[in-house]
């Protein structure tokens, strides 16, 4: 009877793991494995970050303070101060990570984090001030190493005083247990002085189109190195879905010696120049990666969704310590010529196996639903994807925020609730009195405005929903809002730039000098525009109407640096970097650049955020002689407004739509109802639809798509018409069009239905194999209790329980921490989670993939050893 109990027990143990494997395997093994699970030893150095390893070195513990991500492709950021005042060089790192659970790493240097919380989602941003990337980590790749004598310099008066860590959770499947995670890095650090420093070089393509379709598509980079020499030790490559390899080069009198080349298809980490290159002064910088557009429909641009792609190439370098520079960029094409002569290696695409595909992007291989429902969501993308390129711009003629009394308008914005903020100048007008010679406003004696200058309205209706700046404003000019909802505006009598709370009435940070115009850090001379950096917040200011820089502040309003000049003469075409009145920002976080609206150089620059360094200009025959202002929505639609022709000149003033990576103008409007005077701002939402507020016409104009007109139409007749019948209408005359494919339809539906059918059978099998042994198990103890009990009496019931007790003590392991199948189940120890999304280029998830998630793969294995306690 005891070998016929033992036999069900096992029997019943092997049921159970096979149904519980069908739900989910991971689950069952997580249970198993973190039974033994200590925080306190995963996050030993914890409560002591900073080790003493002698007279002059030290290691700094950067943990994650036990979190638990909530959802895929979670980015957590934390930081660690310095814990000393004075310079120190870090020479070597250590990770502690996990494949099961981090998909990767990222260290940053910087001065200020974005956040003082004890960790913090890293969609706030990194840092708040420059940072520069000092390690990566990430399965499966190799450890970055420093070379003997070459450490990142930080603290001091020239390094970062702050680590911010930033960790990627890919799968959050392994957290099902919710356990806490403290993944991190160890860093060594030393006070000796390093005679080599380390830093980053970023080559990266800005204006890459790859056409649907298209076999191989190029996208060159290369640059003139204008410094002190430097040595490169390691390099990474970064790419989407489409890239085949990337490739760096260092061209030397015609010469190519090769950097580094890879598949961006393999885990992106840093690998190690295996032949040692050295750049020097002339010398050019040149970079390729290869894409293909098979299995696209539609055009990929650069950008930082999973649709988009990104052709970037890192390099870690050092210098000699007098000389080094830490961060550099290369974003252009300074000799298309030469790359005829790239070597043909770099056009042959590295071949990576599909599972080694899988663990580089962590996708499923889930198989396609065929039924209709599937059918209609393609349908339903391919529409879309259609109209997003093939679209006209139209006035909204039943809005009625037309008929609005407003002042001069001179500023728009949307808020982050898509709520339409007008600012506009009251009674106040700016004319030929307004300002002398020397431009000191002259017209004081009004006083402020004593309106409400900033109207916040519904934009379906344009009811106002709020107002604010009564009597604090001159002569309002340009107006933006930050994504914690903050107002930005600029008084050019003033020469001022403020910022606001939506319910403040009183400033919250103000910069310049009240109605003293100037040309140095502390002074503007008729500011125009402000735009705040989402992921930084650093602040950028276009001065303006007197003086022809752009001026970045970091966030708490302290100077950071300027660029850019002003034209000695009106003849001949403006040069990169000068201005003639600076107007309009917008600031194109994909990208990480500020483009301008150079007002009367009727063109838009666009310049590194970093850097200040010039791109590229676009300027079209038909913006005419001045170009107003400018507005970018995420997806890659950059928006304009130009002003009155001249004299003699033909250019009608109109508003333009355009794609951002080109620079192609897309589409133009005018208004149906009034006419453009001097249109002065335009913003726009993601949905085009379009706002443009015209300073002497005191009138904001809506705009939408056509396709979306049509669907306002459809609903004022009294019609609910729903986005996804619009689909299935789509569907079903595609199906009408084309017979022929209404039989694999029906097929599919079928196929789908016996699939659904399969799984039920197997679910009531699997239910029916588990219920049925429990049930003989318990009818068997029953009796044996009954007729132990009869027979032997209380002592009987003893001994059955000794004897199911070495039953059961067999079955589990030596600490008792469950139960041990490992003898029946196991083959491999552990597990490995497949899986490699994108690493962000800067502080930031840019690279993070909307879609990604991680596949994983294990087997039950026995419970590893319970950890000795920790000693903190």
């Amino acid at each position: 009877m005891a070998g016929l109990v033992n036999n069900l027990l096992i029997l019943f143990l092997v049921f159970q793991n096979i149904c519980l494997g069908f739900r989910s395997p991971l689950s069952v093994f997580k249970r198993y494995k973190d039974t033994t699970r200590s925080l306190s030893s995963e996050c030993l150095g914890s409560d002591q970050p900073v080790i003493s390893l002698g007279l002059s070195d030290f290691a700094l513990d950067i943990r994650m303070p036990g979190v638990t991500p909530k959802q895929s492709d979670t980015y957590l950021c934390m930081s660690v101060p310095l814990p000393v005042d004075d310079e120190a060089y870090v020479v070597d790192f250590k990770p502690h990570a996990s494949m099961d659970t981090v998909h990767h790493m990222l260290l940053f240097g910087c001065n200020e984090p974005s956040s003082t919380t004890n960790y913090w989602d890293c969609d706030e941003g990194t840092c708040k001030d420059k940072s520069n990337i000092l390690y990566a980590w990430a399965r499966n790749a190799p450890p970055t190493r420093l070379p003997k004598g070459v450490g990142f310099r930080v603290g001091g008066e020239t390094g970062g005083r702050f680590f911010v860590l930033q960790v990627h959770y890919g799968d959050i499947s392994a957290f099902r247990d919710k356990h806490k995670d403290c993944s991190g890095v160890t860093l060594h650090l030393t006070h000796q002085k390093q005679p080599l420093i380390a830093g980053m070089y970023l080559m990266m393509s800005v204006n890459t189109v790859i056409p649907p379709g298209e076999k191989v598509v190029d996208a060159d980079i290369a640059c003139h190195y204008k410094r002190f020499p430097m040595h490169l030790f390691a390099y990474r490559v970064h790419t989407h879905r489409l890239g085949k390899v990337v490739s760096g080069y260092r061209v030397r009198n015609g010469q190519w010696t090769l950097i580094g080349r890879q598949s961006p298809q393999l885990p992106q980490a840093f690998y190690p120049v295996e032949h040692p290159v050295d750049v020097s002064y002339d010398d050019i910088l040149a970079a390729r990666c290869v894409f293909s557009g098979e299995g696209r429909t539609t055009e990929t641009h650069i950008g930082g969704t999973a649709n988009d792609e990104m052709c970037n190439f890192y390099i870690m370098y050092y210098m000699e310590a007098k000389h080094a520079v830490s961060y550099m960029t290369c974003t252009q094409n300074a000799n298309p010529e030469m790359f005829r002569n790239i070597p043909q290696e770099a056009n042959i695409p590295i071949p990576v196996k599909s599972d080694m595909l899988k663990m580089t992007h962590g996708h499923h291989e889930e198989t396609k639903d065929t039924d209709k429902s599937s059918l209609l969501h393609q349908a339903k993308k391919e529409e879309e994807e259609i109209l997003d390129q093939d679209f006209h711009i139209e006035e909204a003629v039943e809005w009625p925020g037309l008929d609005l009394k407003l002042g001069q308008v001179s500023g728009l914005a949307l808020d982050p609730e898509n709520n339409l903020v007008i600012f506009h100048r009251g009674d106040h007008i700016w004319d030929e009195n307004s300002f002398d010679s020397k431009f000191v406003y002259q017209q004081r004696g009004l006083g402020p405005i004593e309106q409400n200058t900033i109207l916040v309205l519904n934009p379906s209706n344009a009811k106002l929903l709020h107002s604010i700046g009564k009597s604090l404003f001159y002569l309002p000019h340009g107006l933006s809002i930050d994504k914690n909802g903050n107002y930005w505006v600029t008084d050019v009598a003033l020469h001022q730039v403020f910022k606001l709370g939506a319910d403040d009435k009183e400033p919250l940070l103000i910069l310049g000098v009240a109605l003293q115009p100037g040309s140095d850090k502390n002074h503007f001379c008729q500011p125009t525009d402000v735009a705040v950096d989402p992921i930084t917040g650093s602040i950028y200011v276009s001065d303006g109407y007197c003086n022809s820089r752009i001026i970045q502040f970091s966030p708490n309003g302290l100077y950071v640096m300027q660029w850019g000049e002003g034209i000695e003469t009106s003849l001949g075409r403006a040069r990169p970097g000068q201005f003639h009145i600076p107007h309009s920002l917008a600031l194109i976080p994909d990208f990480s650049q500020l483009c301008v609206a150079d007002r009367e150089n009727g063109r838009i620059q666009c310049f590194r955020l970093e850097t200040g360094e010039f791109i590229r200009e676009i300027k079209h025959k038909s913006f005419g002689r001045e170009l107003f202002a400018v507005s970018y929505v995420p997806g890659g639609l950059l928006f304009a407004v130009n002003g009155m022709p001249y004299p003699g000149e033909a250019e009608p003033v109109q508003g333009f739509v355009m794609n951002f990576s080109t620079g192609e103008i897309i589409d133009t409007f005018i208004p149906l109802r009034k006419s453009f005077e001097m249109p002065h701002d335009v913003v726009a939402s993601e949905d085009k639809t379009i706002f443009v507020g015209d300073v002497h016409a005191r009138a904001v104009w809506k705009f939408a798509s056509t396709e979306k007109m049509e669907h306002r139409s459809v609903k004022k007749a009294g019609i609910e018409v729903q986005e996804i019948k619009e689909s299935e209408t789509i569907v079903e005359a595609r199906l009408k069009n084309n017979p022929q494919s209404t039989d694999p339809l029906k097929k599919q539906e079928k196929q789908h239905l016996v699939q659904q059918a399969s799984t039920g059978v197997s679910f009531v099998l699997i239910t029916t194999l588990l219920i049925i042994p429990v049930v003989v198990l318990l009818a068997i103890l029953v009796f044996i209790r009954w007729r132990k009990t009869t027979v032997y009496g209380a002592d009987g019931e003893h001994k059955l329980e000794s004897s199911s007790g070495r039953i059961l003590g067999r079955l589990r392991g030596k600490g008792g921490g469950g139960l041990n199948l490992g003898n029946f189940f196991a083959s491999h120890k552990g597990y490995s989670r497949k899986g490699f999304d994108r690493l962000s280029t800067e502080g930031s998830d840019q690279e993070k993939d909307e879609d990604d998630s991680t596949d994983s793969d294990e087997e039950c294995s026995a419970p590893p050893p319970q950890p000795a306690p920790s000693s903190s």
